[in-house]
């Protein structure tokens, strides 16, 4: 199996240029499946602190990266959306956001925000005990009781420690959401409907937008009024939106790291 991966058909999500090289570095298994980002690609492509995979190596060695609580040595271990990035020799901490048009952009947090992540939930089984086993977005599965009022679409936050249950937030009309996916990848507003479609076809959102919870470029997207757009918002399927806290507008609106001003090496892979 080779361990290259052609950058004309990586998933959109990665932050890499397209047409520089031909190839690129290949994600290992793990969190995220096929969206997930090989960590050499936000290392190199995204910040800029190694020119290669033979630096990537050096510095993850040395035992001061860490996601989601984990310290990492794999420079192909896929990086994904709402992952917290670390990086202890500079004091800097990252959450993994949706940026325009879906890539992965690199949000800068403080110290007691990276001491836990959000999750999407995605599945949930009742299991022996008394107990009911979450699935997350990202694959990570974790216990609960099976009393404790958790649904599918809903979101919660898990502490990188101890792997609790810190916070809940209910996936319903009023809610506080991003898209993750789709023309409004990144766009931030609340549910102002929730169209439920007879039969297998995917329930539509509709999502209202104030001017300050709108990204960058929003007002004009909102403006053309086109490809599933509302006026003052936009409309998605449910699957491509994410219950958040209110604290991610203010972190937000800080400076991103982000595919926009990659920056590239020659080499492909190297």
């Amino acid at each position: 199996m080779t361990n290259h991966q052609k950058r004309l058909s990586v998933p959109k999500s990665w932050p890499v240029e397209r047409k520089t090289e031909k190839f690129t570095v290949k994600a290992d298994a793990g969190p995220h499946g096929e969206a997930g980002v090989p960590l050499l690609i936000v290392l190199r492509d995204v910040l800029g602190y190694v020119d290669s995979r033979k630096e990537a190596r050096y510095a993850l060695n040395q035992g001061s990266v860490l996601i989601n609580g984990d310290r990492v040595t794999d420079e192909e271990r896929p990086v994904g959306m709402f992952d917290i990035l670390e990086f202890e020799e500079r004091d800097e901490h990252y959450r993994v956001f949706p940026g325009e048009g879906g890539r992965l952009a690199l949000t800068p947090i403080d110290a007691d925000s990276a001491g836990s992540k959000l999750g999407k939930i995605v599945g949930k089984t009742t299991v022996s005990g008394g107990k009911l086993q979450l699935t997350l977005h990202d694959g990570e599965t974790l216990l609960v009781d099976e009393s404790d009022p958790y649904d599918t679409r809903d979101s919660i936050v898990v502490d990188n420690e101890d792997g609790e249950v810190v916070a809940h937030f209910d996936y319903e009309e009023g809610a506080l959401v991003t898209a993750v996916d789709g023309a409004h990848a990144g766009e931030i507003g609340t549910i102002d409907e929730i169209q439920v479609t007879p039969g297998s076809s995917s329930n539509n959102v509709l999502v209202d937008q104030d001017d300050d919870l709108a990204t960058d470029g929003d007002s004009e997207a909102s403006a053309s009024n086109e490809g599933g757009e509302a006026a003052g918002g936009f409309e998605t399927v449910e699957e491509y939106v994410v219950v958040i806290d209110e604290n991610f507008t203010s972190e937000d609106s800080s400076s991103e790291q982000s595919s926009g001003g990659s920056r590239e090496t020659s080499g492909g892979d190297d």
